[in-house]
């Protein structure tokens, strides 16, 4: 029992070392849609985010929540997406996470099946890492 509560004291103090890193923050965001968890998407990022995605711009949380993300998470909910490639590069309080993925899948009825990239920017505040930048670009398998 002794040797219980030293590991629950450990754990507890040591718990901001093991913050999320950018790719855990970016992994985080994906599971949340697909979780169909819009407050959590709307935690991980920036009131001041920019979405980019065919063309179009959402320029702040307010306007991403209120327009695509149902949709966004309608979509992770019904496809599975599997990373392909994946990097990370940290300077200081900002990083950028890329990937790219393979989207597959039923939406609306429709079969998925795409390859897609994305570019990530976070930003350090505080002990956590928020996403300030997405840009999500893709286009159908052959």
């Amino acid at each position: 029992m002794r040797h219980l509560i030293t590991l629950l004291v450990f754990s507890a103090i040591s718990a901001p070392l093991f913050a999320a890193t950018p790719t855990e923050t970016v992994a985080e965001f994906h599971e949340a849609l697909s979780a169909g968890k819009p407050e959590q998407v709307s935690a991980l990022l920036s009131p001041e985010v920019q979405i980019f995605e065919s063309g179009y711009v959402e320029r702040s949380r307010e306007e991403y929540t209120g327009h695509h993300l149902k949709g966004d998470i309608e979509f992770a909910k019904t496809t599975k997406n599997k990373v392909l490639k994946h990097s990370e590069r940290v300077e200081g309080n900002l990083a950028v996470v890329m990937q790219e993925t393979e989207t597959t899948g039923k939406y609306k009825g429709n079969s998925v099946h795409h390859f897609g990239t994305e570019t990530a920017v976070l930003e350090k505040q505080g002990d956590k890492w928020v996403i300030v930048h997405i840009h999500w670009s893709s286009r159908k398998s052959k």
